[in-house]
């Protein structure tokens, strides 16, 4: 189990810089380390309070609310069917059940070699594309069995690589303002008039 390592302190020091309460950076924390061990570690939490000013079990309450964080290892590649209603009509627990027969698991487990893990996902907010997947939170609509063993065997191949990275990557690009259009850390009770933005908008 780990702590952020020395390179993550320094950009959680960068991203803890963006607000103006500290605390305030405690998801995208959870975010950093969840990407550098593919889940979030006891030990990463209890260092994320250390830098917010907050108790571990504060940061696992927070982390605990949402259904990306994941507090134990998962497979490189994490496999969110959805199962709320407009997916279930369109055929989303024959899917599931589909996965479990390709993939030798039950929903919940990981593959022996560790590159798959299935679940049943909540509303995925794509209705009208149902039935909708996400592996490693990225979309796949109207998927069929087919669709399915190929994208599979793909991911397992390598081919999609470039398109899905490995469980815990949350973006390619990180945001960056630069200085001279940063608002600056400005504690909210220390605000005493409206944006520069709005001034700026209404001109």
């Amino acid at each position: 189990m780990s702590r952020l390592n020395e390179a993550n302190v320094l950009h959680a020091k960068e991203i803890i810089g963006r607000y103006p309460k500290a605390r305030s950076a405690t998801i995208p924390l959870l975010h950093l380390a969840q990407q550098q061990d593919g889940y979030v570690t006891n030990e990463a939490m209890a260092h994320i309070g250390e830098l917010v000013g907050a108790t571990s079990a504060e940061v696992l309450g927070t982390a605990t609310f949402y259904e990306m964080f994941k507090f134990e290892p998962v497979g490189k590649y994490l496999v969110n069917i959805c199962g709320t209603l407009s997916c279930a009509l369109m055929g989303a627990d024959e899917l599931l059940h589909h996965a479990e027969a390709k993939l030798g698991i039950k929903a919940g487990g990981t593959t022996d070699d560790g590159l798959f893990t299935l679940e049943r996902a909540e509303c995925q907010a794509a209705c009208t594309e149902a039935p909708c997947l996400q592996v490693n939170y990225r979309y796949r609509f109207k998927v069929t069995p087919a669709d399915l063993d190929q994208l599979l065997d793909d991911l397992a191949a390598g081919r999609l690589d470039g398109e899905v990275p490995p469980h815990g990557t949350v973006a390619k690009v990180r945001q960056h303002i630069p200085a001279n259009k940063a608002v600056g850390a400005v504690p909210p009770e220390s605000v005493t008039a409206p944006p520069v933005w709005i001034s700026e908008a209404a001109k």
